[in-house]
């Protein structure tokens, strides 16, 4: 079950030994190889007064031999060194059976961890029945779950005695063990750190800083080339679509002047259709008058003509003012020609006087042109 309740730790030196070996699994192993020429592993085992000799890498696991803790046996160690050259490039371990060391799993307050090994030391007579000066112990935080608060440790103690008794013959031997550890406890092979120890700090042998710094340097290196392989191309990928992002930002800035001279284009060619159509929807003055002059015949005359809203409207005396709605109703500009007033008869000439209005139309054009 989920424990909502356990607090989140942030341990960047943690996170960092994770990172570059996630990022070193990317390295080439040729590469791995010209900076560090460690291949594979020597477990020496001891039982009793022998040394079990066992050879592992990433492959297989292979036992090599039994030699014995004494004269005979460093012969045979180093017989076995001149025979086989991948014990010259492998680096060796020393890891103690369970008759010669013990394991523990305790519960401490989390404020422990800072100073792991101090605490234990310091309660160590709670632990065991050993005095401190009797055993070398390690304490390893457990990868688990914790309680809120607590914190959960295995606890390696061996007896100085057997220790010592140990290292002396490995010593003797030539071996130089890179940390001594349990069965029941192991220690991850993989890992270039963060392993526990049970050898004291006085007795273990001194790591060589160069190849150290130049190991890192060069995973540093070839971890920067493969960054910049990879980012490069990202990067002149983006200044090119940065550069064409501002050529489409000027086309933009331009199309949008275009659109707008489109626009104002536009709005006045519909105002000149506008003007067009009101000029085209009814005859000129000019228009009118001469068609009305070429309607009207001599023997009528016209004493009054306005104009006005396409209307047309006049005033005369003609012999016969009826005949004069249909001659203006079969003008191609005039339509809907009707009396306004009644006619009457001038007393004196006999003519007939008359009031008409009539509708002055798009027919005919504005060029003046009439239909005959």
């Amino acid at each position: 079950m989920l424990n909502l309740n356990s607090t989140i730790e942030l341990d960047f030196k943690k996170f960092w030994r994770w990172w570059s070996s996630e990022l070193s699994f990317l390295v080439p192993e040729k590469v791995k190889q010209l900076v560090n020429d460690k291949r594979g592993t020597v477990v020496v085992r001891p039982d009793g007064n022998q040394f079990a000799l066992t050879f592992a890498d990433d492959q297989h696991i292979e036992q090599l031999a039994r030699v014995d803790r004494n004269e005979t046996g460093m012969a045979q160690y180093k017989e076995l060194l001149a025979t086989d050259e991948r014990l010259a490039k492998a680096q060796l371990i020393v890891r103690l059976s369970g008759r010669d060391a013990i394991q523990k799993e305790l519960s401490l307050p989390a404020a422990a961890k800072e100073n792991l090994q101090q605490v234990v030391a310091y309660e160590l007579d709670r632990y065991t029945p050993f005095k401190t000066e009797q055993i070398y112990f390690a304490a390893q935080p457990l990868e688990v779950e914790n309680e809120p608060g607590q914190l959960r440790v295995m606890l390696i103690i061996a007896l100085k005695e057997t220790m010592d008794a140990i290292y002396e013959d490995t010593k003797n031997m030539g071996m130089s063990p890179l940390f001594i550890d349990s069965e029941g406890a192991p220690n991850d092979l993989g890992l270039s750190h963060g392993y526990y120890n049970l050898l004291p700090e006085r007795l273990r042998p001194k790591a060589a800083n160069l190849p150290r710094l130049v190991h890192g340097s060069l995973i540093g290196l070839f971890l920067v080339l493969m960054t910049m392989a990879m980012v490069m191309p990202v990067w002149f990928e983006y200044r090119e679509v940065k550069a064409l992002q501002a050529r489409v930002d000027s086309i933009e800035k331009e199309a949008k002047k275009v659109n707008v001279l489109q626009a104002n284009m536009d709005a006045m060619m519909d105002e000149t259709r506008q003007l067009l159509a009101e000029k085209s929807a009814t005859p000129a003055i000019v228009v009118i008058l001469d068609t009305l002059s070429a309607l009207i015949k001599d023997n009528t005359w016209l004493a009054y003509a306005q104009y006005s809203e396409k209307q047309l409207q006049i005033q005369g005396e003609s012999p016969n003012a009826s005949t004069l709605i249909s001659i203006l109703e079969d003008s191609d500009i005039f339509a809907n020609a009707r009396f306004v007033s009644p006619v009457t008869q001038d007393t004196v000439t006999k003519l007939e006087r008359f009031q008409i209005t009539v509708d002055a139309t798009k027919a005919g054009g504005i060029d003046g042109s009439v239909k005959k």
